[in-house]
């Protein structure tokens, strides 16, 4: 299979790296040059436009989308659509909110794919975790795509209507927020308790067998065993927020209590008001070192 990529920042260099490595052909384009020289000498072919990656496609265009969420992802459909009908696929693998997915895909004359993805830098070589929204003709089209880029066939399904792949992954960054306040809460709590504690050993131990074991836990481990016990410089500052507001917000329109997922925005925003500086809480310092861990976030330090 063909697969055009537009944008190769570090998950659409994925994107590219692991279609290539599963024996199909990508054309790139990146407004970086650099960036499209580096994915051209992995195998890809290079672009010096969307509408060259487009007239460089063969008759049955599938082109992916790893571009910022909002105004970039429609520039990219204008670029792209006089090159495009209804017989081709675009998917878009960013964060975007769900309501967009529906306009656009309601706007766009190709199958319009809504693609919700996890996994982070990490998944450079564990492969992503794929949410996908649209028709399901495009969905089983691309199969052998999204089995390339994701961990294997477990790693991907096909959730639904337009929107429904990017409404799975926003709920899914909500519930993070939720799970990554739990653990900062109670690595605090061990931090200023009664004893003095190592806590990269507290992680390594619960990261084998206990009940609470997961990725999330083995960043923290990796957080402790790099910064040390106290964290060292990482500064009570969480950034991030828009998907766990959009969660929040669909949970207020649905009449549904997410308390756990609202609490946990509300310390990120707070976090922010108190301008990260002296040695804050404990739990939103972890937090903030997470985000490095799964995204390779930048960490902002105390001075």
């Amino acid at each position: 299979m063909q697969l055009g990529v537009v944008g190769l920042g570090r998950m659409g260099r994925i994107v590219a790296d692991r279609t290539l490595d599963a024996g199909h052909d990508v054309v790139a384009f990146d407004l970086d040059e650099a960036a499209v020289a580096s994915a051209a000498d992995a195998g890809a072919t290079p672009a010096d436009s969307v509408t060259d990656l487009a007239e460089s496609l063969g008759p049955d265009r599938r082109v992916w989308l790893m571009v910022p969420a909002g105004e970039a992802v429609d520039a990219a459909l204008d670029d792209l659509e006089p090159h495009l009908d209804g017989d081709d696929i675009v998917v878009d693998g960013g964060n975007s909110r769900f309501e967009d997915s529906v306009r656009r895909a309601e706007a766009t004359d190709p199958a319009y794919l809504d693609c919700g993805t996890s996994g982070g830098p990490a998944g450079a070589e564990r492969g992503f975790s794929l949410m996908v929204g649209g028709p399901a003709w495009a969905y089983e089209e691309l199969t052998p795509v999204f089995d390339a880029v994701a961990t294997g066939p477990d790693g991907h399904d096909h959730m639904g209507p337009a929107g429904s792949g990017h409404y799975v992954k926003m709920v899914h960054n909500g519930i993070e927020y939720a799970l990554m306040q739990a653990y900062g809460e109670g690595f605090e709590l061990l931090a200023e308790g009664r004893y003095d504690l190592d806590l990269e050993a507290v992680a390594r131990t619960w990261n084998n067998g206990a009940v609470i074991r997961s990725w999330l836990l083995e960043l923290c481990e990796e957080a402790f065993s790099e910064e040390g016990s106290d964290l060292g410089t990482v500064a009570d500052r969480v950034e991030g927020g828009s998907t766990g507001t959009w969660t929040v917000q669909e949970a207020l329109e649905q009449e549904v209590s997410v308390p756990l997922i609202y609490g946990a925005l509300a310390e990120r925003f707070d976090s922010r008001a108190s301008g990260g500086e002296g040695p804050g809480r404990f739990s939103r310092r972890l937090a903030s070192r997470l985000r490095y861990g799964f995204g390779r976030h930048e960490v902002p330090r105390r001075e």
